[in-house]
């Protein structure tokens, strides 16, 4: 394990561009997000590299990229 400067551990983080991309030209439209937990359906309000932002009713949900297996809009 790698560690920083202070000890601690260091922690990368993967991005996978495209899929941040393809999330970023659907933002504000209504997705399903499976993730290993099961499916969201919401409006995709933000993305980020490593999460999203669902609004569903008056809740926001964040989804982390590493938690999801596929997106399709709704």
């Amino acid at each position: 394990m790698n560690q920083g400067q202070n000890g601690m551990p260091i922690q990368y983080m993967l991005v996978e561009p495209f899929v941040y991309q393809t999330l970023m030209s659907i933002k504000g439209s209504t997705v399903v997000v499976e993730t290993s937990r099961g499916s969201i359906r919401g409006i995709l309000r933000d993305v980020k590299p490593d999460h999203i932002v669902l609004f569903e009713g008056d809740s926001s949900f964040f989804v982390r990229s590493a938690e999801i297996i596929w997106v399709m809009p709704d």
